[in-house]
């Protein structure tokens, strides 16, 4: 279960980033996960929950977005959005593909008091 090492580094910039602008609280949190991360959501709200306790983010409202990776074909020289390991590619069918992005957390905004 990585989700609790991600949760910790994403608290980690969401208080330095909070205490920056001078916020007394985090009341929302956005994050995107990318569809080859493999973080299980339900792990990652109940990880987040976890270490969020007694810190300026407890309480706050998750708001969780998946996006698709994107990969290379090298069979059809195509950039194609690919939403889960072992699928080949939309355009020639090929398993031939280069994961470019897509396997990451990434923070996107906060909101806070």
């Amino acid at each position: 279960m990585h989700e609790i090492s991600m949760c910790y580094s994403a608290l980690e910039l969401i208080e330095q980033q909070a205490r920056q602008h001078g916020a007394r609280k985090v009341t929302g949190v956005w994050l995107e996960i990318g569809a080859l991360s493999c973080i299980e959501e339900s792990a990652l709200r109940f990880c987040f929950e976890s270490v969020c306790q007694q810190t300026l983010a407890q309480g706050c409202e998750l708001h969780i977005s998946v996006r698709a990776a994107i990969a290379w074909c090298w069979d059809c020289s195509t950039a194609v959005d690919v939403i889960r390991h072992g699928a080949g590619c939309p355009q020639c069918g090929s398993y031939n593909l280069r994961i470019e992005q897509g396997d990451s957390l990434q923070l996107k905004q906060l909101a806070t008091e």
